[in-house]
């Protein structure tokens, strides 16, 4: 099969002068910064989406997909509201839950945490804290012996120095009024569990007990702070969330996970733009090597142009020489820059090289997930931008006279 001869050429043209049949160095610097370009970008896109994927499994794994919850504060009929949402088929699995703020107490160290009263047997169908269990299960919430029983994060437990057995007392700034003014409520719970999620927010946070027992804590008889549901399809809450708004009565609403944690989502969607934009420039930067090397081919091969020329070379095969040959700097650079980018990822994810303090960026390494969308995206804009580079040196060839450079030959 015969070779065009403007893609003959234009492979001709990459390599060196010299007798040896080496590549240029100037092709070599085009393709590499074209590549680094390139896997510079698909690191960072793939650690943002890492990120991303890794604070949406810890939340969802701690919190159910949707709450309904009430602008009183309490839901009293929760059985008939309950009773409402079985017939909804987006809706997998329902659980009462409560709510409160208290501190935790054990020696002379206190700690401000919420206080999540759970249904055992209902939690695991909407929650998957279960999963983060170190010591312990949800199921020995229920099984007390009069002091009940109470769950607590990784970091709340070092902090507080208390194991497995330990008995702590819960305090609640809202109680009863006496002679001296408001007296906080106090109880004991004994720890019978101890779960990490990795995310230092919730590990420190929050604690877990029985739905009654937290009921009996707060004064609530019967009623609970809220619903939790677990929906077949985490990207449709809104829409779920809306339709379901429309069958509830007030004071009750719905509020779906991508609302209760708008602000953290939203900010890494804008982060992970603003570094591609951002990171884009350096495939910009590696273009104007490209425009580099090819405006001083043009210029060394005006002879070989003009030759070409008179052996019935169009403008248009001229500039198609110069254009392959840019296109193939990036094509190149663009393969190498994606087959480097996703091996680093790789080895990142794999091997979890990078340990962060999960006290400021919430999670103990640096998580990468490697996105098909990612790569196409990335590689069509090296090979965009490459072909973008190419025009101006590929013009300049093909309006070249053909007499000037063959006037003294």
């Amino acid at each position: 099969m015969n070779l065009p001869y403007q893609l003959f050429i234009a492979l001709r043209y990459l390599r060196s002068k010299k007798k040896h049949k080496g590549i240029s160095v100037n092709t070599l610097i085009s393709v590499g910064g074209v590549a680094v370009g390139v896997m510079a970008l698909l690191v960072v896109l793939s650690v943002m989406s890492g990120f991303h994927e890794d604070l949406q499994k810890k939340i969802l794994g701690v919190n159910a997909h949707m709450v309904i919850i009430s602008y009183k504060g309490i839901i009293s009929d929760y059985k008939n509201v309950n009773e409402g949402l079985k017939s909804d088929k987006d809706i997998i699995a329902s659980a009462p839950f409560i709510l409160g703020q208290v501190m935790v107490a054990y020696g002379k160290r206190a700690h401000g945490v919420y206080l999540r009263g759970i249904n055992p047997e209902t939690e695991i169908k909407t929650t998957e804290i279960g999963k983060f269990m170190k010591e312990g299960t949800l199921a020995k919430l229920t099984s007390g012996n009069g002091i009940p029983g109470i769950i607590l994060g990784k970091e709340l437990a070092g902090s507080l120095g208390v194991f497995q057995g330990d008995v702590i007392n819960i305090l609640s700034p809202v109680g009863k009024i006496g002679p001296l003014g408001m007296l906080p409520k106090i109880k004991q719970f004994r720890v019978v569990g101890i779960f990490e999620v990795g995310m230092f927010e919730y590990d420190s946070n929050l604690v877990l007990t029985d739905i009654g027992a937290a009921q009996e804590f707060f004064d609530m008889k019967k009623d609970i702070t809220g619903i939790q549901l677990r929906l077949t399809d985490i990207y449709k809450a809104s829409l779920v969330r809306e339709r379901i708004q429309k069958e509830l009565a007030f004071p009750l609403y719905a509020k779906d996970w991508m609302q209760m944690n708008r602000n953290l989502f939203s900010a890494l969607k804008l982060e992970k733009f603003a570094m591609f934009i951002i990171l884009i420039l350096i495939i910009l930067v590696a273009s104007f090597n490209i425009v580099s090397t090819l405006i001083m081919n043009v210029m060394e091969k005006k002879r070989e142009i003009a030759i070409l020329k008179a052996m019935g070379a169009t403008d248009s095969g001229i500039m198609n020489i110069f254009m392959l040959q840019g296109m193939f700097i990036g094509v190149v650079g663009t393969i190498i820059g994606v087959t480097g980018g996703y091996l680093l990822c790789y080895i990142l994810n794999t091997y979890e090289i990078i340990k962060l303090p999960a006290d400021v960026y919430y999670l103990s390494h640096l998580p990468v997930k490697t996105k098909f969308i990612d790569f196409v995206t990335v590689s069509l804009s090296a090979v965009i931008i490459s072909f973008l580079a190419t025009i101006y040196p590929a013009w300049q060839a093909a309006k070249m006279n053909p007499v000037e450079p063959l006037r003294y030959e």
